[in-house]
């Protein structure tokens, strides 16, 4: 029971981080109809966003502290931090250690205006166009993106701690009644979890019960309709994938303690985003982030050692192998939409 709680745990923290990219791919293709293969890219610039903010809020200043000396005897230079000299040790220190969380605010604004000028500067010429076309430009765009991050920030992976105050582990035989220190899952992973359902319910809740939403919602079921009603639909749809390119970079903000921020992350969540994608059904919200988790959590269970000694290499595949047999019974995937991608 112990190995089984663990590993639905595992899954669900990657199941999180599946759905928040697929949720935001869903959104693109659903409104805008464009196979958006540089969201992917999007997660990884929101990682990068948490870095940057780290490293802006710990850029230090030299001074010299008399009372301490270096190994030749004369008066140590200190580094102190901006913020540690304008709001003080205590409250500086706070910030710099909280930088993750702050990163939240710093990046949404960032890829809100990144998603615009993406939409507007480059894809917007691609929606009449064949999906291989759109896959190739936003493909390309993706490797490009990868390669600025790549020259700007070097190939190898930059550690982005989480606040200290996360950074033990809960333990979870203690709660449930089993042996202490045999459930042991880190705290961040759980801050992970909670922060993508909400997010997730946030999103829902927007397409839900706002005017704003469920005008986009309309849009997607029959977008020629809503036009006639002298509804400016492309405005509206311009805005959605500035909201899907924010929801990329926020799982890519809270993931940065997970995973240290390489310049290829991106890459190694996008084929299995559109995998979860796919099996959710094109262009169906609850389907992506239902996906996600189940795949999720049959990814984890694929990993352990009882498994793979049974059917070695079976965590490589698992994903791969459940999308086929999904999509052999179910072609539209487990939620989708009669006549998406069916023209």
């Amino acid at each position: 029971m112990d190995a089984i709680i663990l590993q639905i745990l595992n899954g669900l923290d990657k199941g999180s981080a599946y759905a928040l990219i697929a949720l935001g791919l869903t959104l693109i293709f659903g409104t805008l109809g464009v196979v958006n293969f540089a969201h992917g890219a999007l997660f990884m610039l929101g990682a990068f966003c948490a870095v940057t903010l780290n490293k802006l809020l710990s850029f230090s200043f030299e001074t010299i502290d008399p009372t301490k000396t270096d190994f030749l005897g004369n008066p140590a230079k200190v580094k102190t931090a901006y913020v540690e000299s304008w709001f003080g040790p205590d409250v500086g220190a706070a910030i710099i250690d909280w930088s993750v969380p702050l990163a939240i605010l710093f990046s949404i604004p960032i890829m809100v205006g990144i998603g615009y000028v993406m939409e507007r500067g480059l894809i917007k010429h691609f929606y009449k166009r064949e999906h291989a076309d759109q896959i190739l430009v936003t493909f390309g765009l993706a490797i490009v993106i990868q390669e600025l991050v790549k020259h700007y920030y070097g190939a190898n992976p930059i550690q982005t701690p989480a606040p200290s105050a996360f950074r033990g582990s809960l333990d979870f035989g203690a709660m449930f009644g089993f042996d202490p220190n045999v459930i042991i899952y880190p705290y961040w992973r759980l801050v992970y979890f909670a922060f993508a359902a909400v997010v997730i319910g946030a999103v829902f809740a927007f397409l839900r019960f706002t005017t704003f939403g469920m005008v986009v919602r309309a849009g997607m079921a029959d977008r020629e309709t809503v036009g006639l009603l002298g509804i400016n639909i492309d405005k509206r749809f311009t805005i959605m994938f500035g909201i899907a390119a924010a929801v990329a970079g926020l799982a890519g903000v809270m993931y940065a303690p997970i995973n240290s921020p390489n310049y290829h992350m991106g890459m190694d969540f996008l084929v299995l985003s559109f995998v979860v994608v796919v099996v959710g059904g094109m262009g169906s919200l609850p389907g992506a982030v239902a996906a996600g988790f189940l795949l999720g959590i049959l990814e984890s269970f694929a990993s352990m050692n009882e498994v793979k000694s049974l059917l070695p290499g079976i965590d490589q595949i698992i994903i791969y192998l459940v999308a086929i047999i999904i999509l052999l019974t179910r072609p539209r995937g487990l939620l989708g939409r009669k006549g998406v991608m069916e023209e």
